[in-house]
């Protein structure tokens, strides 16, 4: 008989396998952009509700928050790596409005992961309740993170 924990763990490698195709799935479009020198219409919005999910998640995973999730931190921070070289070419090619605006985006994404952090470790006792507390934030950032290519479709606002 399998254990369970070794069910836990090949279905949370298949999750992270998954997960990080989906991180790279981007991949065609930051090469064009690469390729043209611009962003043209394209909106970073996708890509920092991803960063704010994977430091969210990454968050949760830590042995302080919620023991034995080695795997959750390990995806979201290659998430976070992905992300993060995405949004660096994508402010390398837009225009100097845009810039400002991502990068503010990106630092109160930031503030609200150290704050979520903050409170959690100082407020939160046990990890039971810190993890009831970072899961429930992470789970408005899976929200975020999916709402985020939907946004860019029906806003004419591009970020």
């Amino acid at each position: 008989m399998v254990s369970r924990d070794t069910v836990r763990t090949a279905v949370g490698v298949l999750g992270n396998i998954i997960s990080f195709i989906l991180f790279m799935s981007p991949m065609p479009t930051f090469v064009q952009i690469f390729k043209k020198g611009s962003v043209e219409q394209y909106s970073a919005a996708p890509y920092l509700g991803t960063l704010i999910n994977c430091g969210l998640w990454m968050l949760y995973g830590l042995p302080m928050v919620h023991p034995h999730s080695f795997l959750v931190i390990t995806i979201n921070a290659s998430g976070m790596v992905v992300e993060l070289a995405y949004l660096l070419l994508f402010l390398r090619y837009s225009d100097q409005r845009a810039k400002v605006r991502v990068l503010v985006l990106m630092l109160v994404e930031l503030v609200v992961i150290v704050g979520v952090a903050f409170l959690a470790l100082t407020l939160a006792h046990t990890t039971k309740l810190r993890s009831t507390i970072v899961g429930s934030v992470a789970m408005m950032g899976n929200v975020i993170m999916y709402a985020a290519p939907l946004s860019v479709m029906v806003s004419p606002l591009s970020i």
